[in-house]
This record gives C-alpha cells, structure tokens and sequence, in this order.
C-alpha cells in the first residue's frame, strides 16, 4: 500500500471516487455541520472529520461518483428532520455540479467477481479501473479494491494520521 499522502498527490490530476458514506459526509457537512452529529448513518463522523474530507478533497480536480452511489445518498439523506429536506436537497443538486458522473450498466458490473459485494461496490470496482483513487471507509471494500490492484485509500487510516 502506498502512502497516504503521495496516493493523495498522485491522483489529484487523474481523480478520487467518493464512496457512499463519505459523500454523505460531505453534502450534509456542506449543508450544515451541525447535521453530522445528529445523522445515524453518519455516527461514527465528526465535524474534524468533515473538515479532514474537504482538506482531502480540495487539491482533486475530479470528483467521480456514480449514479448507484447518489441513489444511496439520496436515500440516506431522508434521515435528516423533514423541515430541513427542502434545503437540503437544494444544496445536494448544488453539489453535483461539482461531480463527474459516470455511468456502468448493472448488467456489466455484475459480470465479474464483485457481483457478490452488491451493485454499487461494483460498479466502483469497474469505474475505479480506468485509473482513479477510491476513498472509502468501508474496509471490506479497500481491500477486496486493494488485492484487485485498485488504488485505494481508507479514510479511517487518514483519520489515525
């Protein structure tokens, strides 16, 4: 495994792809900090940590993400208070302006060994090969990425530093 930091600077150029929690993490940071510590999902997070993300983030000029990940922010983000949802999802749209989408038929991403992992992790999985870091903290995912040759970087390492 590479060091962290030269991970980060090897990519900037090529592009990071934001797992699912860690995009949450930053659309409901950017909205208001204050949601991380009242958000189930995001429990485990800190307003520390979304700052550690929008510093991890800042020197990429990709952001690749993909429909199937989006889907399931949009549906984690229904956990926020029905008065905020409105604005919420206002800022969500905002956000995606600064995402490259990119697209992979369920079909193809479930041809090959990481149809067990489930749709999305599969679709990171095709994705992530055309030369891009994933960002994720699920560990299972890192390393399933990691002995596949995907360059790869669990953010709870970058939390430890």
């Amino acid at each position: 495994m590479m060091d962290p930091a030269k991970q980060l600077h090897a990519f900037r150029t090529r592009g990071v792809l934001i797992d699912s929690n860690l995009l949450l993490l930053l659309f409901l940071g950017t909205y208001d900090r204050r949601q991380i510590a009242t958000n189930d999902r995001l429990s485990k997070y800190s307003e520390d940590d979304y700052d550690l993300l929008i510093q991890v983030l800042r020197p990429f000029t990709r952001i690749i993400t993909t429909p199937n990940i989006l889907t399931e922010v949009s549906n984690l983000s229904n956990a926020i208070p029905e008065k905020s949802r409105e604005a919420y999802f206002a800022s969500f749209a905002a956000g995606l302006t600064q995402l490259d989408e990119q697209h992979v038929a369920s079909t193809t991403a479930l041809k090959n060994r990481w149809a067990r992992y489930g749709l999305t992790d599969a679709v990171i999985a095709v994705i992530a090969k055309d030369g891009y870091l994933v960002l994720t903290d699920d560990f299972r995912l890192s390393q399933s990425l990691d002995s596949d040759g995907i360059e790869t970087l669990n953010f709870n390492h970058l939390r430890r530093v």
